[in-house]
């Protein structure tokens, strides 16, 4: 968590043009969603659910020898030093808790980004998490996180449920499309306003319940076609400017994604003090807010 507030604060103390790689911020679809919620279509929204499939746990370290074309020590970084283990490098490091975060860590930040881009939300105030017991090697099997949003101007405040590795909320089953057939989506958003609800993916989205938006206009579109993902980045350099998902807002989101795996990890629900980077209520989810860097590789 830590991390991602140093290197947000640096990049706006020198004046560095910055861009997350969350791809999919660039999409037409996630363009939509934005504006039918912030043009009220379905009224204030304080219930969200997000919801991703991907399952990264059953990490164990299987020591062996090194192969002669990996630089294991500059592998590890900061990371605690351990022997080379087959299996962890390149992919599988997302399933140890020594280099990855899991299911949460690696997909919250792509679905949660259109839930924080749609409403404005930065920083939760409170946040919960449950899966099975904790494993100290391995990211667990799943993870359910909940996430409370304080108010935004005369934006509500949201509660946030988060679910990965085939969890899924369980008012899934009751949402029909207008065929009657069930919207069980393996992943995506269902944000709950006072008017109507949308549910989305990267791809597609729907106005829920159809029969009441049969003939709802929507809004003008606002917010223009992205140039791409890396593009955008390339001509904020060149040409100045911002990005979508510079490191002012991506941090924030990182954080907030973070913050469950060190919910899960202390076993207690936390409050959280965003401005001071605190912890207020768990010396022990305290300690995962940052973790001590190897020998040599300290800043």
């Amino acid at each position: 968590v830590k991390e991602a507030r140093v290197l947000a604060e640096l990049a706006k103390r020198y004046n560095l043009k910055t861009q997350m790689g969350t791809q999919i911020h660039a999409g037409d679809n996630y363009r939509r969603v934005v504006e039918l919620v912030q043009s009220g279509a379905i009224g204030d929204v304080d219930r969200v659910h997000v919801w991703a499939n991907a399952v990264y746990t059953g990490a164990k370290f299987k020591y062996t020898e090194k192969p002669a074309n990996v630089n294991w020590d500059l592998w590890l970084g900061p990371a605690v030093e351990r022997p080379y283990s087959e299996g962890v490098h390149p992919f599988n490091w997302r399933r140890f808790w020594d280099y990855g975060t899991g299911s949460l860590g690696d997909f919250g930040c792509h679905f949660m980004d259109l839930v924080h881009w749609a409403l404005d939300l930065r920083n939760p105030t409170h946040v919960s998490a449950k899966g099975p017991e904790v494993d100290e090697v391995s990211t667990p099997a799943y993870t359910i996180v909940d996430y409370q949003y304080p108010k935004r101007g005369k934006l509500p405040g949201v509660h946030l449920t988060w679910y990965d590795s085939g969890k899924r909320p369980e008012i899934l089953k009751t949402l029909k499309d207008k065929d009657g057939n069930v919207l069980d989506w393996g992943a995506g958003q269902l944000f709950i306003g006072s008017k109507g609800m949308i549910l989305s993916n990267y791809g597609s989205h729907l106005l829920l319940p159809e029969e009441k938006f049969t003939d709802f206009k929507r809004p003008e579109q606002s917010i223009p076609k992205s140039i791409g993902h890396h593009a955008e980045w390339l001509k904020a350099i060149r040409d100045g400017g911002t990005t979508t998902c510079n490191f002012d807002y991506s941090g924030a989101l990182t954080e907030s994604v973070l913050l469950g795996t060190v919910a899960y990890r202390a076993g207690e629900a936390i409050e959280w003090d965003s401005k001071r980077l605190q912890v207020k209520n768990s010396e022990k989810a305290q300690n995962l807010i940052h973790k001590e860097y190897r020998k040599g590789w300290d800043l």
